[in-house]
């Protein structure tokens, strides 16, 4: 089968696949749909590791410890959404030399998925200092492997996780030598606009499917530019599309369990939004992604 997409950020690997994730991948080889296996702990991203193992090409692994399992907090499923089953992180300390060892394996192409969220922020301000101490160290981590950072980055409590992020990231400029992408971006332009001055490339999921593609969006900052406009500032170039299943199923199936496949309707609503054709624009993002990934 020819290889038509990358689902740049997805996780298989997750309960939300145990009854059918071998016939959920399956799926998505047999239509030429390739998929990076994402991390958010140490164990999630040892079985994303073992996952990509288990296939000779198009499933590879991203690992990292993602900033809401940098403390113990309660998730329900009204945040996490169709996929998504409530849970309470234990917390967990970044384990650099753990995670040095599984990048040594050639089927991971990225560190994350890490980075800052401020949906949740104690009023002594802790648990973002701890959030920041990690992100640093996947920085490291990143600069040592010289292996592409994959963020997360979510807004709250009247902050701007984007802007601190940039700060951070900044002050690394001279020593980073990889890119990295902010995975399922849901800011306003002006704050891609400090990733992209890094060169950073941005990756849309199925939110830009839905009808409305407004400000209301969780992790949005009121008046905030609509999802439209974000896209066409946003140069092809730089974009990424990915699922984050198994959450934020594009349109045609909103409300169910999302799965690599789907990737091809967020390209072809990236394409919409641009006014550009679909075979170039599907040609473009994935060129974009195997570069991102070194593949």
């Amino acid at each position: 089968m020819i290889l038509k997409y990358m689902d740049a950020h997805g996780h298989v690997n997750f309960v939300a696949y145990k009854d059918d994730r071998g016939e959920t991948i399956k799926r998505s080889l047999d239509e030429g749909v390739w998929m990076a296996v994402v991390g958010t702990q140490k164990d999630t991203s040892k079985s994303a590791v073992e996952l990509a193992e288990k296939y000779k090409e198009g499933v590879y692994a991203i690992v990292g410890l993602h900033p809401i399992h940098t403390d113990k907090s309660f998730h329900d499923k009204e945040e996490l959404g169709v996929g998504g089953a409530e849970f309470t992180s234990r917390g967990e300390q970044f384990d650099y030399d753990a995670y040095r060892k599984m990048i040594e394996n050639s089927k991971v192409v990225a560190i994350g998925e890490c980075g800052l969220d401020y949906y949740r922020v104690d009023s002594d301000g802790t648990n973002l200092k701890k959030q920041e101490d990690i992100f640093r160290q996947h920085i490291e981590l990143s600069i040592e492997s010289k292996k592409p950072l994959m963020l997360h980055i979510r807004n709250g409590s009247g902050r701007s996780a984007y802007i601190d992020a940039v700060k951070i990231l900044s002050s690394y400029k001279s020593r980073l030598t990889n890119i990295g992408d902010v995975h399922c971006y849901t800011g306003s332009y002006e704050e891609a606009k400090g990733f992209l001055d890094l060169g950073f490339s941005i990756s849309f999921t199925g939110l830009v499917t839905f009808p409305l593609r407004k400000s209301e969006a969780k992790g949005r900052e009121a008046g905030a530019r609509s999802y439209d406009e974000i896209v066409r500032a946003i140069p092809i170039e730089r974009i990424l599309a990915e699922t984050d299943c198994p959450y934020l199923a594009p349109q045609p199936y909103r409300g169910k369990r999302n799965e690599p496949l789907y990737v091809s309707e967020v390209v072809k609503s990236i394409a919409e939004i641009k006014k550009l054709e679909l075979e170039n624009t599907r040609e473009q993002i994935l060129e974009n992604t195997l570069k991102f990934f070194g593949l």
